[in-house]
C-alpha cells in the first residue's frame, strides 16, 4: 500500500476517470446564448467513445513528447531511454510508449509524428501531428521551449498552408498534457508553498486560454489530461526511500484538478456538443500505485533508472562516457522508469484503467 504522509486522501473525492460536461462553444466568461443545459455527466460522454477521430493533435510536455526535444541535449535520446521500444533511444521519456502512444492505439490513428520529423516521409502527416515538447508547461520554464502556448503557433501556420484542413481538424482529438513543469520552475525560482494556490490558478487560466485557442482552430473534441499524483513521483519520494507519497504535494496536485475541471465546466456549459473531455489522470495512477495485490509492480513507487547519486541522473555519463547510473533489471516490472516519468507497462496499466472505463459507455 503507499503510504501518504498527512491524512488528506478525504480531499480526493470520488474516483472520475473520465469527467466530461455539456458543452459549446468555448467563452470563458459567458455563454454566448441565454440557454444554459446543465446536464454533468460523471462518467464517460457516450460520445467520446463513440468519436473516432482519423488524426491526433498532441500539445504538452515530456508525458506526451514523442522526439520533438534536440538530440544533442535531451536525455531521451540517450541509452538507456527506448530499450523495450523501439529498441533504442527515440526520443520518448520511457523505456517505451509514451501516454500519447496508447489514445493511438486505441482510436486507431497511429501515433502522430512529432512536428520536428514532419518532413520524413510526407504520408505520416496524415495522422496528425506532435508538438509537445519536454520540459516544458504552459509558461516558459528554464530548460526548455517552446511551451504549450506557443506550440499552437505550427498549426495555425500549417492551417494556413492548407496541410490541414477544416475537415480535417473537425475529425481530429486533440491531446493536451500538462504534467507539472510550470511547479517544478515555480519553486525552483524560490516560490513559496504557501503563494502555490495562487500560482496554480494563474496556470489552470492560461491552460484554459490554451484549450480556447485550439477550439478555436476548429477541434471539436480536445481532450486534456489532469495533473497525476506529483507527490508520488520518485523526484518526490526519494527523499523516504521511495516509501510513501507527499499528500501535501498530492492535495495541491488535487486543486489544480478541480480547478481545470471547473475551468472546463463553464464553455461546457453552454451548448450540446461537448469538446472538452478532462482525462483524469490522478485517480488510476493512484489505483495502480496503491494496488496491494498486484505482483505486477512488486514496488510502484522506485524508478527503473536511476543516477547513481543525487547529482546524477538516467542516462547520463561522466566524461570518459562512463555511465552514472543504475537500471533495473526488469521494466515490466516497475511503474516508474526515471525520476519523473512511468514505463511503458506503467503507461499500459493508467490506461487500462481509463481504457475500461471507456468501453464501459
Amino acid at each position: 500500500m503507499v503510504m501518504q504522509k498527512l491524512g488528506v486522501s478525504s480531499l480526493f473525492g470520488p474516483p472520475l476517470l473520465w469527467i466530461t460536461f455539456v458543452s459549446g462553444r468555448i467563452s470563458l466568461v459567458q455563454c454566448a446564448s441565454p440557454h444554459h443545459h446543465h446536464h454533468h455527466h460523471h462518467h464517460v460522454d457516450g460520445r467520446l467513445a463513440v468519436f473516432r477521430p482519423t488524426k491526433m493533435f498532441v500539445f504538452g510536455d515530456s508525458y506526451a513528447d514523442t522526439g520533438n526535444n534536440p538530440k544533442a541535449s535531451a536525455s531521451s535520446w540517450k541509452v538507456p531511454y527506448g530499450i523495450t521500444f523501439p529498441g533504442k533511444p527515440a526520443g520518448r521519456y520511457s523505456d517505451g510508449r509514451v501516454l500519447t502512444d496508447f489514445p493511438a492505439a486505441y482510436f486507431g490513428p497511429r501515433s502522430p509524428i512529432p512536428y520536428r520529423w514532419r518532413k520524413v516521409g510526407s504520408k505520416y502527416v496524415k495522422y496528425g501531428m506532435n508538438f509537445a515538447f519536454g520540459g516544458t508547461g504552459v509558461f516558459d520554464t528554464p530548460t526548455a521551449r517552446p511551451n504549450m502556448t506557443v506550440q499552437i503557433d505550427p498549426l495555425q501556420q500549417l492551417i494556413a498552408e492548407s496541410v490541414y484542413t477544416g475537415q480535417d481538424l473537425r475529425s481530429s482529438l486533440a491531446l493536451v498534457t500538462n504534467s507539472g513543469n510550470d511547479y517544478s520552475a515555480y519553486l525552483a525560482r524560490n516560490g513559496s508553498i504557501r503563494d502555490l494556490p495562487k500560482f496554480i490558478t494563474r496556470v489552470v487560466n492560461q491552460l484554459a486560454l490554451d484549450i480556447e485557442r485550439i477550439h478555436g482552430l476548429g477541434m471539436k473534441m480536445i481532450a486534456i489530461a489532469g495533473l497525476q499524483p506529483l507527490g508520488c513521483l520518485p523526484g518526490t519520494t526519494a527523499s523516504d526511500s521511495f516509501r510513501t507519497c507527499n499528500a501535501t504535494i498530492n492535495s495541491l496536485v488535487t486543486f489544480h484538478n478541480q480547478l481545470q475541471s471547473r475551468a472546463v465546466a463553464k464553455p461546457n456549459n453552454c451548448t450540446r456538443s461537448p469538446p472538452f473531455v478532462i482525462v483524469d489522470l490522478y485517480t488510476p495512477f493512484m489505483s495502480v500505485l496503491n494496488d496491494t495485490g498486484s505482483t505486477k509492480f512488486p514496488e510502484p513507487l522506485k524508478p527503473c533508472c536511476v543516477g547513481i547519486n543525487s547529482s546524477y541522473s538516467c542516462g547520463s555519463v561522466d566524461q570518459n562516457g562512463q555511465k552514472k547510473y543504475d537500471t533495473c533489471k526488469d521494466p515490466k516490472r516497475m511503474f516508474f522508469w526515471d525520476m519523473l516519468h512511468p514505463t511503458r507497462e506503467g503507461w499500459r496499466a493508467v490506461f487500462s484503467k481509463l481504457g475500461s472505463n471507456l468501453k464501459q459507455s
